[in-house]
C-alpha cells in the first residue's frame, strides 16, 4: 500500500465525527499553513506515532507532501490538540462498549499511573510519566516527567495531592502503607491492586491476616470473596477489604508464565507467589455498604484496561520524543499515544471482518444514494 493508501485505512477507524470535534473542540479555528484538516491531525500523529522530533516531523511531512510548517507551528498545534484528542479516545472507547463512568455513587474517579518511555537512538533519554486522569471526561490534571533513577522517581501517591470524597484507581506499584494513609488523610478513598508482600495486613485483633486461607474458598474461576482488613502505617492503623476474584484457567497459566520469566536467575518461585496469582487482589477502602466487592472489582478493572492500552502500543513500537517542559503539549502527546492505542487495538478488532477492498469506508459513504 501506498502512504496514502494507508492514510485512508487509518482514517476508516477515526470517530465518525472526528472532524467536527477539531472545530467543536476549539482545537482548529484556522488552518495556518495547513491545506486541510486531515493534514493536520496525519502531521500530529507523524510525530507522535513515529517518535520524530518536532523538527525531524516538520521536514518528513514536507518531503512527503503533507504540510509545509515549522516546527515551532507544529508545537502551537500541538498544544491546541489536546482537547480534540481528549475526546476522540472518549469517543474510540464508547465505540468499543466501554463505560468510562466508574458507577460508584456519582464521586470523583481518578485513575493514576506511570509509564516508561525511552527516546530513540543509542544516547536516546529514559523517563518515567506519571500522570491522572479523571473519569468519565478522560482529564489528565497531573503530568510529572522524572528521570527512571534516584530518589523519589518511583510510582507513589505522594507524588498528588487529593481531594475529599474521590475515589483514586492505582496498580500494584502504589500499594505502600504510607501512600496509602496519605489518600486516607486527605478524606479520600482508594482502589489499589494488591501486593501482598509490599503491604502487611492484620485482622481485627491486630494479628497477621492470613489471605492464602481465605483466598483457599475461592475455588472456581469468576469465584470472589472480600474481607475487611486493617493496615499500619506508623502509628495509624487503617481499615480497608481485600476484594478478590479467582482467575480463569487461562489467565492463571499466563500469570505462571510470566512469574517464571521475571525471576532471577536460579531463584524458585515460593508456592505462596504461585498461589496468589491465581487471584485479582484489591485493596479498597470504600466501605462495603457503597460498594460491594464485584463493584470494586469493575471500577478497577477499568483502569486496568486504559493500561492495558499503553501496555499494548509500548509492545508495537517506541513511544519517541516527547515534549518535557511544556504541560499543555505534554497531555497532547500523551492523549495522542493513547488514541494511537485505541486506533491499533480497533484495526485488531475490525481486521477479522475487514471488506475485500481492504479498507472502512467513511461513514458518509453509507449515506450516498446508489446512482
Amino acid at each position: 500500500m501506498s502512504d496514502l493508501e494507508n492514510w485512508q485505512v487509518l482514517l476508516g477507524l477515526f470517530p465518525s465525527q472526528w472532524r467536527q470535534l477539531g472545530k467543536s473542540t476549539g482545537a482548529v479555528r484556522r488552518l495556518r499553513g495547513f491545506p486541510s484538516l486531515d493534514a493536520v491531525l496525519r502531521t500530529l500523529l507523524l510525530h507522535i506515532g513515529c517518535g520524530l522530533s518536532l523538527r525531524e516531523t516538520a521536514v518528513r511531512a514536507k518531503l512527503a507532501g503533507i504540510a509545509a510548517v515549522s516546527d515551532v507551528t507544529l508545537l502551537n498545534r500541538l498544544r491546541d490538540a489536546e482537547p480534540w484528542l481528549q475526546e476522540m479516545c472518549r469517543q474510540l472507547w464508547k465505540e468499543d462498549g466501554v463505560s468510562l463512568e466508574a458507577g460508584l455513587g456519582g464521586r470523583p474517579v481518578r485513575l493514576l499511573d506511570a509509564t516508561v518511555v525511552r527516546e530513540p537512538g543509542k544516547t536516546g533519554s529514559e523517563w518515567r510519566i506519571h500522570y491522572s486522569l479523571r473519569l468519565p471526561t478522560l482529564e489528565c490534571d497531573h503530568f510529572d516527567l522524572t528521570s527512571t533513577r534516584g530518589t523519589g522517581t518511583g510510582e507513589r501517591f505522594g507524588r498528588f495531592s487529593f481531594q475529599p470524597g474521590e475515589l483514586v484507581l492505582a496498580d500494584a506499584g502504589y500499594c505502600h502503607p504510607a501512600g496509602i494513609a496519605a489518600v486516607v488523610a486527605a478524606q479520600a478513598d482508594l482502589c489499589v491492586r494488591l501486593s501482598p508482600y509490599g503491604l502487611p495486613l492484620y485482622d481485627r485483633e491486630d494479628k497477621p491476616f492470613p489471605l492464602l486461607k481465605r483466598l483457599g474458598k475461592l475455588k472456581k474461576a469468576g469465584d470472589l470473596g472480600g474481607w475487611p482488613v486493617w493496615i499500619k502505617s506508623g502509628d495509624n492503623r487503617i481499615a480497608g477489604r481485600v476484594c478478590a476474584i479467582r482467575k480463569g484457567q487461562d489467565a492463571i497459566e499466563k500469570a505462571q508464565r510470566r512469574l517464571m520469566l521475571k525471576r532471577p536467575a536460579g531463584k524458585k518461585l515460593s508456592p505462596a507467589t504461585r498461589r496468589y496469582a491465581q487471584y485479582v487482589l484489591v485493596f479498597t477502602t470504600l466501605p462495603e455498604a457503597e460498594a460491594s466487592a464485584a463493584r470494586v472489582l469493575e471500577a478497577y478493572r477499568l483502569r486496568w484496561q486504559i493500561e492495558l492500552a499503553f501496555k499494548r502500543l509500548k509492545s508495537i513500537a517506541q513511544l519517541g520524543h516527547l515534549p518535557k517542559r511544556d504541560p499543555r503539549s505534554s497531555r497532547a502527546w500523551l492523549y495522542g499515544k493513547l488514541l494511537l492505542a485505541l486506533l491499533s487495538q480497533k484495526l485488531v478488532r475490525v481486521g477479522k471482518a475487514i471488506s475485500p477492498w481492504g479498507y472502512l469506508l467513511p461513514q458518509t459513504a453509507y449515506a450516498q444514494p446508489l446512482a
